[in-house]
């Protein structure tokens, strides 16, 4: 189990980053950030291996998190057509 805090990029749409609370964006490289822009808190919460995510798998977010500091969501795809996948 581990407290995470998650921020929507405000350049991005639909683009998230999750973190672990006590941490912050300390282990989130400068570059990154950059990229990603000002970044806005969407949600706190307790997130375990089996909690179910939208469009994340919990063991990677959590793997992800303890071993570079961060998990980025990306966006989800948009075909030709301008449609999400």
């Amino acid at each position: 189990m581990r407290q995470v805090i998650v921020y929507k990029s405000v350049r991005i749409a639909e683009m998230y980053l999750f973190v672990d609370q006590d941490e912050g964006l300390d282990r989130v490289p400068p570059e990154l950030l950059k990229r990603f822009g000002k970044p806005v808190e969407a949600m706190r919460l307790e997130l375990t291996p089996q909690r179910r995510l939208s469009r994340s798998e919990a063991p990677a977010v959590l793997d992800a998190i303890t071993n570079q500091g961060f998990y980025l969501q990306m966006p989800p795809a948009i075909d030709k057509m301008g449609f999400k996948a």
